[in-house]
């Protein structure tokens, strides 16, 4: 019989974008990747960005990704705890998906302990950020007179806009890609070192956004982790009560 007794963590699958190829495929091999994890899973953690684009109306949500919410909700009836993460492009999750799949949702990073270690967990997006014009429109986008005002444009046409938004920022991260500058000039990397300095007891720092894979030990007691993405790495973090791995979901 197995145990549900390690701990899952993932990031930026970017549902419903096309730029990176077949976003169907893309959630196929999602939901096989949840079926092979289902029967050892106490804990699953969604960094944020799972979808490239959500956003919930009154009666109304973004359609498709029956697949990946139903594996969700099988999940979470077995007894899996999950977490779910805004990122910056699925930031509008209100209380749906709280509601039909029973999970729980974190708008701001959150700390917690997992079998006797502390957790720094979060999408990353506005953390150590010094960008002005990414901040101005992160608090747009987090303003609630904003969201009112979105949610009175009609879901076929506001949708339609979001996902046209999207997509431009997709094509201009394919045409100027960030690379991995290293340890000493990411941002991520750089915050996760000004955390720990008044925060010596957190033992992880576990993020998602970057889309690269990121394992590095801070100091000896501080590890930082970014868990990279499923658009390109398939990549995902697994926590087992005494080590943390980053692994690639290889089919």
């Amino acid at each position: 019989m197995n145990v549900k007794n390690k701990v899952y963590f993932i990031s930026d699958a970017h549902l419903g974008s096309h730029v990176f190829g077949d976003s169907l495929s893309r959630e196929k091999r999602l939901v096989r990747w949840l079926d092979s994890i289902k029967e050892e899973a106490k804990a699953l953690y969604l960094l944020g960005d799972i979808f490239d684009f959500w956003f919930e109306y009154k009666k109304a949500v973004p359609r498709g990704f029956t697949r990946f919410l139903g594996k969700l909700a099988e999940l979470s009836d077995a007894g899996t705890e999950i977490h779910y993460f805004i990122g910056n492009h699925d930031l509008w999750i209100f209380d749906y998906l709280p509601n039909e799949i029973g999970l729980i949702l974190h708008k701001k990073p959150f700390v917690t302990e997992i079998y006797g270690k502390t957790f720094y967990l979060a999408h990353g997006d506005g953390l150590g950020e010094s960008s002005k014009p990414f901040m101005f429109v992160r608090s747009i986008f987090h303003n609630r007179i904003c969201q009112f005002l979105f949610r009175l444009i009609h879901p076929d046409l506001g949708i339609k806009l979001a996902h046209v938004w999207a997509n431009f920022s997709r094509w201009k991260e394919m045409k100027n890609p960030k690379p991995f500058l290293g340890n000493e000039k990411d941002v991520l990397v750089q915050y996760s070192k000004l955390y720990i300095l008044s925060h010596p007891e957190t033992d992880f720092l576990i993020f998602g956004h970057r889309h690269v894979p990121i394992n590095i030990d801070l100091t000896p007691k501080n590890r930082m982790i970014n868990v990279g993405d499923w658009l390109h790495n398939f990549s995902y973090g697994v926590f087992d009560g005494s080590e943390f791995f980053l692994e690639k979901f290889e089919e």
